[in-house]
């Protein structure tokens, strides 16, 4: 037999012989530790998401601005604020959130000024009160302040259920007189300490639809390009808006010149409101007829909307529709009403 033949039949042999070898050390290194077993588990933290929750908002009733929650909860404060010359700068009209112009005697303005998203220390100076102003403030349900009035026009504020402070009657000390102006131009009232006093008064109900953003209002989406708006109350009282797209807002001046704050910063709005209106006079005092309804115009975002205004009673908002009978969105932000009236006074669109 040649060797090969032999090496061939021995072959399986030597195979089997190595296996026995093999196996056992096998079985005697797993014994002893040779082969790693497996890595020990450490007390590592478990995974915590990073996410914050959102705080929570809700819309502030006389701007459409979102603010954080809980942040309204307190009552709207409206004051009869001097607009004669020798009143301005006016202490914290900046600030409000709603202003009413109004025409009164000798031709001239005052403003009904309404805060509610943020309330100054003191706001001024505040005058006497007049026959259309229970039916601007009544929507509102909150507070009140004025220097007094005529009984009548006392009487009727009274009886909107407003929480009234009166400078004529007031012992309390929420009033002042300020050293900056001369009397009668120097009343001011002490707005947040009233506030306070009042807190669990209701804050108002929203008295207008609002866009979610500027570019959404109504006048932007669906009116015409308006570069100022001036409105006349009599021969006397020349107003003008202004738009400036860097600030996005609409610039007031007064009778040809800006209007300023104590600062020197010029009042400014998001939107301008100029209501056409009726104004009937009573032993001399003019009366801006607000239940009743008219032409208008809704300015925002440096365009006008022609509108219809309408206001069906003393405690319901002023509504504004479009043609079609749609209600009108505001852009989210303070507003100006200008009470213009019929006959006597103008106002003026220029492209």
């Amino acid at each position: 037999m040649t060797k090969t033949k032999t090496a061939r039949r021995n072959a399986p042999r030597r195979a089997a012989g190595l296996l026995a070898l093999i196996v056992p050390a096998l079985l005697l290194s797993g014994c002893t530790g040779a082969i790693p077993s497996p890595a020990a588990s450490t007390n590592a933290p478990g995974w915590t998401s990073g996410y914050v929750a959102a705080a929570a908002t809700e819309t502030a009733p006389l701007t459409g601005l979102t603010v954080a929650a809980g942040s309204s909860a307190h009552p709207s404060l409206a004051a009869k604020v001097d607009n004669h010359s020798a009143a301005r700068p006016q202490v914290a009209i900046d600030r409000t959130d709603l202003v009413f112009e109004e025409l009164v005697e000798g031709g001239i303005t005052r403003y009904v000024a309404v805060w509610q998203s943020s309330i100054p220390d003191q706001v001024g100076p505040v005058r006497s009160i007049r026959p259309m102003d229970p039916d601007i403030i009544a929507p509102f349900g909150g507070l009140v302040a004025f220097s007094g009035g005529q009984q009548r026009f006392v009487d009727a504020m009274n009886a909107t259920g407003q929480v009234s402070a009166i400078f004529d009657y007031d012992t309390t000390g929420l009033f002042s007189r300020s050293k900056a102006t001369a009397a009668p131009h120097n009343v001011i009232l002490a707005a947040s300490e009233f506030v306070n006093r009042n807190a669990s008064v209701a804050p108002p109900a929203q008295q207008y639809a609002y866009a979610a953003t500027l570019a959404g209002a109504s006048a932007v989406v669906d009116g015409a390009p308006i570069s100022a708006i001036n409105t006349r109350f009599s021969n006397s009282s020349a107003r003008s808006w202004t738009w400036n797209a860097e600030a996005a807002a609409y610039l007031r001046a007064q009778d040809g010149a800006p209007d300023l704050t104590a600062d020197g910063a010029q009042l400014k709005a998001t939107n301008v409101v100029v209501l056409r209106v009726n104004v009937s006079v009573d032993q001399s005092i003019p009366k801006t007829e607000l239940i009743a309804s008219g032409e208008a115009s809704i300015s925002s975002g440096g365009k006008t909307l022609a509108a219809t205004w309408s206001k069906t009673s003393q405690g319901m908002p002023i509504r504004l529709v479009d043609a079609n009978g749609v209600t009108i969105r505001l852009a989210p932000g303070n507003t100006w009403f200008q009470l213009v009236p019929n006959g006597t006074g103008s106002a003026d669109l220029i492209p």
